[in-house]
């Protein structure tokens, strides 16, 4: 499950490329960035991905591509979801396109139109190219696979990006390393008591201009993401520990019960038991 977090890959290839073929539990994965561009591709079901207040419905065999330091979530339905995640660091590959960082890629499913629908179908192809290649076990998996990628950021970059990101207003890049601070602080934090005092004091700002500023570009309170970043390591703890309940739900910070039960469900469609249940051993 993603972290809600900053996150840094360790294990990029010289070109800057991982390519992971993740199995999770579905549910919600909070509010993360990390600098690498990602690409996204459901093998099964559907995703909710939500990109900087932007919400797209990604269907399998769809992709999308999250720019590099984008805040997203996502959300799934499925009890089990499967896909391919790869993620390219730009600053990697500036000796094939110096400028490259410049460049901002738009290409989720409500961005595509009728003109650029055969441009987008390619990249789809070449990533289903690019499974089959990982199922047959190609002793050449990896040079083809890197080829594959960089052959996939080239149409990318060709038929579905603008450079902008210059000339981004100074506005926006404040609000965003904000809301990037706001997250990394909550990732580090989520487990100890935390007011919005101490949210807002980590931006230096007031309490009500925090909860205004948040809801704003987050499209939630402050207090509704704290808890669903926490109940996403309740979920994980969960399926994956043998810790009880009670000790799962104060460990990730939870101190009211009744809230805790009333906010999983909301937000899980089931009850913490549920989740245990299902993960149990059959």
């Amino acid at each position: 499950m993603k972290e809600p977090r900053y996150e840094t890959l360790q294990n990029l290839s010289p070109l800057g490329i991982h390519i992971a073929y993740v199995t999770t539990p579905g549910g919600y994965h909070p509010m993360h960035w990390h600098q690498e561009l990602e690409i996204l591709y459901p093998l099964n079901g559907s995703i909710e991905l939500w990109i900087e207040k932007q919400r797209c419905l990604l269907n399998k065999k769809n992709l999308a591509v999250i720019e590099s330091s984008q805040v997203h979530s996502t959300y799934s339905h499925d009890k089990t979801s499967m896909f391919l995640d790869i993620h390219l660091s730009k600053s990697c590959l500036t000796s094939y396109l110096p400028d490259i960082e410049l460049y901002q890629i738009h290409c989720t499913p409500p961005d595509i139109r009728d003109d650029n629908f055969p441009q987008y179908r390619e990249v789809c192809e070449l990533i289903e190219e690019l499974t089959r290649t990982y199922i047959m076990d190609d002793p050449f998996y990896p040079l083809k696979a890197e080829g594959l990628i960089l052959h996939i950021l080239a149409c990318l970059l060709q038929n579905f990006s603008v450079n902008t990101a210059s000339a981004l207003p100074v506005v926006n890049k404040v609000t965003m390393e904000r809301i990037r601070d706001v997250i990394t602080y909550v990732d580090k934090h989520f487990r100890d008591p935390i007011s919005l005092q101490d949210a807002a004091g980590c931006l230096g700002l007031g309490t009500e201009y925090f909860c205004r500023f948040f809801k704003k570009n987050m499209g939630m309170s402050f207090l509704n993401y704290l808890n669903e970043v926490r109940l996403s390591h309740v979920y994980r703890d969960l399926m994956y520990t043998d810790s009880s309940v009670a000790e799962i739900m104060e460990a990730n910070g939870f101190t009211n019960q009744k809230l805790f039960n009333r906010s999983f469900k909301e937000l899980y469609g089931q009850t913490p038991s549920s989740i245990r249940h299902m993960a149990e051993p059959k």
